[in-house]
């Protein structure tokens, strides 16, 4: 081959070469871009719901600024958060990315775990959409007591009638909350799993295929316990180090902890099996900007977890907790009552029935949309699950094909 030959072809490997750099530093710059927008986003989205409960605090009592951190309201604005982060890490993770990637360290290892998590999470939801049904359970009880003390003038029959519902009503939350979880057990079955159906998407997923099977489960057994569950998802959720945080496995920390912090919420506020010794089990590294607002939020939820542990608790969720204190107050007024009742009295009484009628309603309104939100959560992750596997299982079948 002549010199000026070699020189041209010489030169053109250089210019290829020098082009394929350019591309995978645009590629590179273009992903820390990425995973830099997605922290940022969910700072922004947490520290929303962390700074409006900052905000009632300067303005309005404790226990109301505390009703607002963990109303009804609050959790579905929570759930709201959650699956928009979720719809962004997916993208993140999968949306023009190199698939090989999933095969490689620390992926290799963080991906299966994260995806672990999600099955216990599965677990948890059927857990807490069963505890929803109990809390609209005792909401029907509190409103046949509103209905009965809310005729005039009060007679012994009405008060018979209502202290009969709100002393079954204060029984059924000191009960072991497994024999409640069985009460509605059937009824929530019925309304809200998903069967056997195939809504996990793709089946052939190989070794892969055993992170699936317990997506399917429709309730959850007799001796499992929430509070486990809680810390065998924290298992192993360790932050990224060294160069890690710079690629995928940051996305992937940050997704598993915000997950495994909603799913603890969400237990420590509606009744499930088993939660003892809760708020022990989940920390995260303070050192960390996006974890901020998740560690605010966490050391105010668990601060409240501990106080009402030592006395035992229902749920945080403020609309149990104003529930217990009224029908409380409601049941030693039936317990002395006598006809006719002083006009002091009455207007007592008025406030507080009024109070338990808002509250219901309140509860009327706002567990129906958060039960299902729950459902879209448990529906989401088995999406986003099989979506996942699908892409490892082509991978492994990249990987394993023959070379010839």
């Amino acid at each position: 081959m002549p010199p000026t030959d070699h020189h041209g072809s010489f030169l053109n490997r250089i210019s290829i070469r020098r082009n394929q750099i350019t591309n995978m530093d645009v590629n590179h710059e273009q992903e820390l871009e990425e995973l830099e927008l997605f922290q940022k986003h969910v700072t922004d989205r947490f520290m929303q719901l962390l700074q409006q409960n900052q905000t009632q605090e300067t303005t309005e009592t404790r226990a109301q600024a505390q009703s607002q951190l963990l109303s009804i309201s609050w959790f579905q604005k929570l759930l709201d958060t959650y699956l928009c982060c979720e719809s962004e890490f997916k993208a993140v993770l999968i949306i023009n990315r190199d698939a090989s990637c999933f095969s490689k360290a620390p992926l290799d290892r963080l991906l299966p775990d994260h995806l672990d998590r999600t099955v216990k999470a599965l677990d948890i939801c059927n857990a807490i959409t069963h505890g929803i049904e109990l809390v609209r359970h005792w909401s029907r009880l509190a409103q046949i007591a509103v209905d009965a003390l809310e005729q005039r003038p009060i007679v012994e029959g009405h008060v018979r009638r209502a202290k009969r519902a709100l002393n079954t009503l204060l029984t059924s939350m000191m009960v072991d909350e497994k024999e409640n979880s069985q009460l509605v057990g059937k009824s929530a079955e019925r309304m809200w799993s998903i069967g056997r159906r195939g809504a996990a998407g793709p089946t052939t997923v190989n070794h892969n295929q055993k992170f699936m099977t317990r997506s399917f489960s429709t309730c959850v057994s007799k001796s499992w316990s929430a509070s486990k569950q809680i810390q065998a998802m924290s298992t192993n959720l360790v932050a990224p180090r060294g160069g890690e945080p710079t690629g995928l496995a940051l996305p992937v920390y940050i997704m598993s902890s915000i997950l495994v912090f909603v799913m603890w919420t969400l237990v420590a506020a509606v009744p499930s099996p088993e939660r003892a010794g809760l708020g022990a089990h989940f920390q995260l590294p303070r050192n960390l900007t996006w974890a901020h607002p998740v560690i605010g939020l966490q050391d105010k939820i668990g601060e409240e977890w501990k106080k009402k542990e030592k006395k035992g608790t229902a749920g945080l969720l403020v609309e149990i907790q104003v529930i217990e204190k009224v029908a409380s107050s409601l049941v030693e007024f039936a317990d002395g009552f006598e006809f006719p009742v002083g006009d002091e009295k009455a207007d007592e009484v008025a406030g507080q029935v009024a109070e338990l009628a808002d509250i219901c309603r309140k509860m009327e309104d706002g567990l129906g949309p958060l039960q299902l939100q729950v459902r879209e959560l448990f529906h989401r992750m088995v999406r986003s699950r099989a979506e996942v596997l699908d892409v490892m299982d082509q991978v492994g079948k990249i990987n394993t094909s023959v070379l010839y």
